[in-house]
């Protein structure tokens, strides 16, 4: 006996069930339509209040191009300078490959030094003071007096552990808000070496002045740690040089001395000359082949030094007035009516289900 006929007709009956239940499912929500309206109207106004309540977000952003020295093209010199003991550097190369320099934006080392430095330099206010200022971080420490007499423009070193350690909780505490909320570090195109540093608040000079403050200062760091091994081999070989020009030198004059305090010398009695001139010319020839390598090597890293300092230009600063964020009268309406009236459809569709849920169960 075939079977085709009836799947045939639980096939449509299913169908005609399913559209039934769309049919019933849009005539229950078309008969809440009020109720929808009504959702939407106060999620308009709850929208419109927020717009108007909300403060303007100011976005300071600064641009800049990064390329990194590269001191390859002194790898030829390189075993030259290590025969006489001399390490040209450029082992800093991979400190800051990649997405490292990003994290050291986020540092709570560099932050905490933007933190503490001055709005101007004219000026006593510290960044961390406005900081609490527009977030009214003062009125909630009023009862405790501890952190109402913590003064941030104290030197640490100056206060004891347990105020010490209370100034450090409070500045790391704002670090990791501002980490989290106020910065943005990114490359806007992967395969460029352009770097966007973003900061966003209610304070407009905050904004600015922090993001130049800590693009300034990550940028110094990253360029003296890049150049450190260069330059404290500068250092090194320019000691070197004087140290051994000052033994050359003291050797010719020693050779001359002799000479002056024997004018007249008796032919038999040339030892008293010979032999302490000799000696002073042999050791002023000696310093001088050392100081001709030293000041060879000291050329080296001079021009390794050049390679190794990498280029920062700045592309974009941030200027008054600054950019704002915020939401206006038509959009919070628009947005606040939609969400609203959205959350009010899933309560009744929810609603609706479940008791239809509860009547078959019976």
């Amino acid at each position: 006996m075939s079977t085709e006929p009836t799947a045939h007709i639980e096939d449509e009956i299913s169908v005609k069930d399913l559209i039934i239940s769309m049919q019933g499912w849009v005539s229950y929500i078309w008969s809440k339509w009020r109720v929808l309206l009504v959702a939407g109207i106060l999620g308009a106004l709850l929208g419109l209040c927020y717009s108007l309540w909300k403060k303007p977000q100011y976005i300071a952003t600064t641009t800049f191009v990064l390329e990194s020295g590269d001191a390859k093209g002194l790898s030829q010199y390189a075993g030259m300078a290590a025969m006489v003991g001399i390490d040209l550097g450029g082992g800093t190369s991979g400190l800051f490959q990649g997405d490292n320099i990003l994290e050291l934006y986020r540092s709570r080392l560099m932050l905490a030094q933007t933190l503490l430095s001055p709005v101007h330099l004219d000026s006593n206010e510290l960044l961390i003071d406005r900081y609490i200022a527009f977030n009214k971080i003062k009125e909630s420490w009023e009862d405790d007096p501890e952190l109402s007499l913590i003064d941030f423009h104290q030197n640490p070193i100056q206060l004891d552990i347990k105020t010490q350690r209370l100034r450090d909780s409070i500045i790391t505490e704002f670090t990791n808000k501002i980490k989290d909320n106020l910065l943005s570090v990114d490359k806007p195109d992967k395969k460029l070496s352009i770097i966007q540093v973003q900061v966003k608040s209610t304070d407009e000079i905050f904004s600015k002045t922090f993001n130049e403050n800590l693009v300034r200062r990550v940028n110094e760091f990253y360029i003296q740690t890049r150049t450190k091994k260069s330059t404290n081999n500068i250092a090194i070989l320019e000691r070197k040089v004087d140290s051994v020009r000052a033994v050359m030198e003291k050797a010719i004059y020693s050779a001359a001395r002799v000479s002056d305090a024997t004018p007249n010398l008796n032919p038999t009695r040339q030892i008293q000359r010979l032999a302490p001139v000799q000696e002073a010319q042999f050791s002023a020839e000696a310093n001088k082949a050392m100081l001709t390598h030293l000041l060879q090597n000291l050329e080296l890293t001079k021009m390794n030094l050049l390679q190794e300092q990498p280029l920062i230009q700045l592309v974009d600063q941030p200027v008054y007035p600054l950019k704002e964020d915020k939401t206006g009268k038509a959009k919070g309406i628009i947005i606040g009516g939609v969400f609203v009236g959205f959350l009010m459809l899933i309560f009744l569709v929810f609603r609706k289900w479940y008791r239809d849920v509860m009547r078959e169960s019976r």
